[in-house]
């Protein structure tokens, strides 16, 4: 039976290198394309500073749109400790957004930067959505 095992082993081995084998095209998650001609922030960044552990704080961000056409998000995303109020309608050229977000430090365990991600209707020249990101900073206090 050995006898006859190996020879059968190496030719299954040499037929599976003939094979030819198709590539395969990697799935790639979509790529944050910047809207920074879209709009101007008035800050990009909050730092909350110290932040005890189970406290809510409120924040906001402003931006303006400086593209030249109207604009309209079309969500956010951020982590399950945020909420983001945004506008839903169309803002015009020059026209001011506002982002009331809510941090709520309940369920972390250390400090962290959080990113909201701002996805526009508007899109880029390859048709994707044109994506923003705004953060914030906590230093977290476990008493």
């Amino acid at each position: 039976m050995t006898k006859f095992l190996f020879p059968l082993l190496s030719l299954t081995l040499l037929l599976a290198c003939r094979t030819p084998q198709q590539a395969q095209s990697p799935t790639l998650a979509p790529a944050l394309h910047s809207a920074t001609d879209l709009v101007t922030w008035d800050n990009k960044l909050v730092d909350l500073g110290k932040v005890e552990k189970g406290e809510k704080r409120s924040m906001a961000f402003e931006f303006t749109n400086t593209s030249g056409v109207d604009i309209q998000l079309e969500g956010v995303s951020a982590c399950d400790c945020t909420t983001v109020d945004y506008p839903r309608t169309v803002i015009p050229p020059h026209g001011k957004g506002h982002l009331d977000v809510v941090f709520d430090s309940t369920e972390k365990e250390a400090s962290e930067k959080i990113d909201i991600d701002l996805i526009f209707k508007n899109t880029d020249a390859a048709g994707n959505p044109r994506i923003e990101r705004v953060s914030y900073s906590f230093d977290l206090v476990i008493k």
